[in-house]
């Protein structure tokens, strides 16, 4: 309700301004570091310290700064100090990254822990043999941010209903799958190590073995991909298909809590289980 709120005002604004005026819009992103009032990220229980105080006709900054009240950064002050207590559940702290982890072609640190992870509980909940591992670089939509990790990193990181699925394939059908991928994109992939030569797969090997095309392999993804999302159809020619009850963020979530219990910090590593030769970038 509140986003959806936030989100309205927003619109507002900014179609009053294109009724009247033309212009072009750019965003720039920056470090909430404080360098300018002392506002800074807040968590669920130091937020008078992060972003300052409003009282009557003042918000005051937490370096001292006083904005009186039809300014507007008493107005946006008002409001992200106003919703706090109803983000504070998205607050908690739920893990520790030592360094942050950047998404990024052909294969990152983030895209891998995903993916590796999404394979160990598809194949948990399904109790097949799992051999490959295939999401999406989209469905990761913020990065994992260095130091505390909360609630609101994880939700942000994964935020689509996207459904945990097993699907049995041919190698052969597989093969095509990678074909398509090196005339593309090449998505997020565990259990494999391909590699490509300008539009074209070079080597697949699977659990450290030549693709074989007779060869049936369990494959874990998610249902976007079954059927045309970002151009794959991972569910054509199955020879099995489960689609589970747990999304991405259910089998993430979870994981990320039993890290924090066992005093383990969420971090992962490259492995060049993708490799991408004579194309300077990816389309």
């Amino acid at each position: 309700m509140v986003q959806t709120k936030l989100i309205l005002l927003a619109a507002t604004a900014l179609l009053a301004c294109s009724c009247q005026y033309e212009y072009e819009y750019s965003w720039e992103r920056h470090r909430m570091d404080g360098r300018r009032t002392g506002v800074t990220v807040p968590n669920a229980t130091n937020v008078a310290q992060a972003l300052g105080t409003v009282e009557g006709d003042t918000y005051t900054a937490p370096n001292g700064k006083a904005f009186p009240k039809g300014s507007a950064t008493y107005a946006a002050a008002a409001d992200m100090i106003g919703v706090q207590g109803e983000m504070a559940r998205v607050k908690e702290v739920i893990g520790h990254a030592p360094v942050a982890m950047v998404r990024h072609d052909p294969e990152s640190e983030i895209s891998n822990w995903l993916v590796d992870e999404m394979m160990v509980d598809v194949a948990r909940l399904t109790k097949r043999k799992v051999d490959v591992g295939i999401t999406n670089f989209g469905g990761i939509r913020i990065d994992m941010p260095e130091g505390d990790v909360i609630l609101d990193d994880l939700l942000s990181m994964f935020p689509f209903k996207n459904y945990l699925c097993y699907v049995a394939l041919k190698g052969s059908d597989l093969q095509a799958i990678f074909d398509y991928m090196a005339k593309t994109r090449v998505q997020v992939l565990g259990g494999v190590k391909l590699v490509v030569d300008g539009d074209k797969v070079e080597s697949v090997l699977i659990g450290g073995k030549r693709l074989d095309p007779k060869k049936t392999y369990g494959v874990a993804t998610n249902d976007f991909l079954l059927d045309g999302g970002d151009g794959l159809t991972i569910g054509k020619n199955a020879k099995e298909l489960i689609v589970t009850d747990q999304t991405i963020i259910d089998a993430m979530l979870p994981y990320v809590r039993s890290l924090t219990a066992s005093g383990k910090p969420i971090a992962y590593q490259t492995d060049g289980r993708v490799v991408i030769k004579n194309r300077e970038e990816q389309q």
